[in-house]
């Protein structure tokens, strides 16, 4: 391992294990949101624009995952269909809340919205629209990030009813490429994925104590067929990814 690849290992691994402190007290309160959603029949829908959109992806029909996460895609907001142009759309007002009232959001569902910035008027849009139905709204973003940008603009955090802040510096990056100025290395993504999926197999447990959690199965093991089908059966009216 060369001494960069080795620093950016270390950074990550370093962040992860400090938000395990850090982020204990606002995983357990999203933990506790989740699973009385997950107790009233409920979904959990997961929200982001830009590379964010990824997380929405990560628990959607995944192996080891929960079937009652339901993503909310919108693809111009992504990168695969110009991702130029979706740096624009979610700058935009009033994208976001046409494509969630097609999603049939309910009160007491949960809406997790992951925006690093957490200044853009998409995730903003978002948040408002979980609250204005009586979801709850939990984020995933960066408290730092968002503060160094706001200039009077409202920030996700802000919104929020629970607030997981992955501690990340303003623009997102990690390591310094000596003398040119610039920042790679970029962990947002790994970070989130890490806190969403260490919060579903929360959920999980707790679910697996009654004998009722609904994890999806690798389509390669065995019985996963029935399983699956079973659980696409079971959550595809609310779910249109399905």
């Amino acid at each position: 391992m060369t001494a960069v690849t080795d620093a950016y290992f270390s950074n990550l691994i370093g962040r992860l294990e400090a938000l395990k402190k850090s982020l204990a007290e606002p995983m357990a309160k999203a933990a506790a949101v989740i699973l009385d959603a997950a107790h009233h029949d409920k979904r959990v829908y997961v929200f982001g624009t830009g590379h964010s959109h990824m997380l929405a992806e990560e628990v959607h029909y995944r192996a080891g995952g929960l079937a009652f996460t339901v993503p909310v895609l919108i693809g111009s907001a992504m990168l695969h269909e110009g991702a130029v142009i979706s740096s624009v759309y979610e700058r935009t007002q009033g994208l976001v809340r046409p494509v969630l009232e097609r999603y049939g959001m309910q009160p007491g569902d949960v809406i997790i919205i992951a925006s690093n910035s957490g200044v853009n008027a998409a995730p903003i849009e978002a948040a408002d629209y979980g609250r204005e139905i009586g979801a709850k709204v939990i984020a995933v973003t960066s408290v730092a990030y968002s503060s160094a940008i706001a200039n009077g603009r409202r920030r996700l955090a802000d919104i929020a009813d629970v607030v997981l802040d992955n501690g990340l510096p303003p623009g997102d990056a990690v390591l310094d490429l000596a003398g040119s100025g610039l920042k790679v290395g970029p962990v947002s993504t790994a970070v989130g994925a890490t806190v969403l999926n260490a919060i579903f197999a929360e959920v999980a447990s707790a679910l697996s104590k009654s004998g009722d959690a609904p994890v999806y199965l690798s389509a390669n093991m065995p019985g996963a067929a029935e399983v699956n089908q079973r659980l696409v059966k079971k959550y595809r009216p609310r779910n249109p990814h399905l």
